[in-house]
């Protein structure tokens, strides 16, 4: 029930006002004596009338094709209790801090994937707690997750992850900004990685993330949907690491800088900066490369509602240390569940990455968001060489998404991905993407 009011009062909280206001007594209208009507529009009101136009799709979109239905089908299942009868089923214990649940994660143009998600809280003694994620479409599609962690404190945890992932349907296009949709390749990959992460968070939403750990990967021939493969279609001409792999021991920092508190107005500024260091012992002694960037961005809630518009702009760089190239995968990629989502993960990759970002999200229900939002960027040569405006993409993509867990995420998501402003920005990208991906 509380949670209905919630939802209540998140969706008719403008309307309060209103009444508010409904009942006071109105002006009596003053008579247009000399015919010019009403009040001249300001320049800014005039203005405004461009963004409302271009977004009414949009708009038309998340309301009645999202907000509407799903919160009539929210409120009808919460009234048959129906989340709290498969909260009851899917965990165990009087508490319910342990539980599986099946999953399922489909992004159109790969392989789909079926798996179980495994939770255990304060496992064994109070701040210990568990988590595992397996997924898998057959033999050649197999991906599994273990995290243990340890909450010291409010303020501070540790955490270890392990993960081995082996997939036949992995999508490249080529290194560069002018790469074309139709130049799709696949690949196969066996991958690992394990690392141990400390979180040290400050007052607001600031924190400060150290991992150190070990990640490896190799490359070869796939079959999949009968497309052509990299080995196939570049011989002789593969790009870096493919032919060879690499091992790498990594060291990796990220500091967030964020004047938002975590309850309250979301309305305020966040600074993100990251910088990883990796050495690749398979090619030693002259491999290795250092990835570094970060994102600056502003937030608006508007009427402190949840309804939050945001901008943000995002610059990532990736530099060899020795002689040998950076190894495809570790290069800067753009496409995918973070950066310009119109396009699969994947599409873009070179040296160097530069996205701007608008976005607007707002509330659909307790746990679960709507998203709007537009970027423009695209990847660069070393140091964002060759970098012109005229060069960059448009990503769009509107869907909703899961909050409150950094373990397991559901999303819904419908995007579009253009060629580069100068080619014409033609829309040639279509991502579709349904279900459960893991956010360990």
């Amino acid at each position: 029930m509380a949670r209905r009011w919630a939802v209540a009062c998140l969706s008719f909280g403008l309307l309060g006002s209103g009444v508010a206001r409904a009942a006071e007594p109105e002006p009596r209208p003053q008579p247009d004596y000399d015919g010019r009507g009403g009040p001249r529009q300001t320049p800014a009101q005039k203005v405004l009338w461009v963004p409302r136009i271009l977004l009414s799709p949009f708009y038309f979109v998340s309301e009645f094709l999202l907000r509407r239905p799903l919160g009539a089908t929210i409120t009808a299942a919460e009234r048959a209790k129906v989340p709290k009868a498969l909260y009851d089923f899917f965990a165990f214990g009087p508490d319910h801090k342990a539980g599986i649940v099946p999953i399922a994660f489909l992004d159109f143009g790969f392989e789909p994937s079926v798996g179980l998600y495994g939770f255990w809280d304060d496992a064994g003694f109070k701040g210990h707690d568990l988590r595992l994620h397996g997924s898998t479409w057959g033999a050649n599609w197999l991906s599994g997750t273990a995290t243990e962690r340890f909450t010291f404190s409010e303020r501070f945890t540790f955490t270890l992850t392990g993960t081995a992932t082996r997939r036949p349907d992995y999508a490249f296009y080529g290194i560069g900004p002018d790469t074309r949709n139709k130049d799709l390749m696949r690949y196969a990959s066996d991958s690992v990685d394990a690392h141990a992460a400390t979180s040290l968070s400050f007052p607001g939403s600031s924190l400060l993330e150290t991992a150190v750990g070990y990640r490896g990967a190799a490359f070869g021939h796939s079959d999949f949907n009968r497309g052509h493969s990299v080995d196939e279609a570049l011989r002789g001409r593969e790009p870096p690491g493919f032919l060879d792999g690499y091992r790498a021991p990594f060291a990796r920092a990220r500091l967030v800088l964020d004047s938002r508190s975590q309850t309250g107005s979301e309305t305020g500024v966040r600074l993100e900066t990251s910088a990883e260091q990796g050495v690749d012992l398979k090619n030693a002694p002259s491999s290795g490369w250092l990835r570094y960037g970060g994102t600056l961005g502003g937030f608006v809630d508007l009427l402190s509602s949840g309804r939050v518009v945001s901008l943000s702009v995002s610059a990532f760089l990736a530099d060899p240390l020795g002689q040998r190239p950076v190894p495809f995968t570790e290069l800067v990629t753009l496409g995918g569940p973070t950066f310009m989502p119109g396009f699969r993960p994947g599409r873009l990759y070179d040296r160097s990455g530069a996205v701007a970002t608008l976005r607007y999200s707002w509330p659909i229900w307790v746990w679960l968001d709507g998203s709007l939002q537009v970027a423009t960027g695209n990847v660069f040569g070393a140091r964002f060489d060759g970098f012109r405006v005229e060069r960059n993409r448009l990503s769009s993509a509107i869907g909703i998404e899961s909050r409150g867990s950094r373990d397991s995420v559901f999303q819904a998501l419908v995007g579009f991905g253009s060629e580069t402003f100068e080619s014409g920005a033609k829309l040639d990208s279509l991502r579709i993407v349904v279900g459960a991906r893991s956010g360990f």
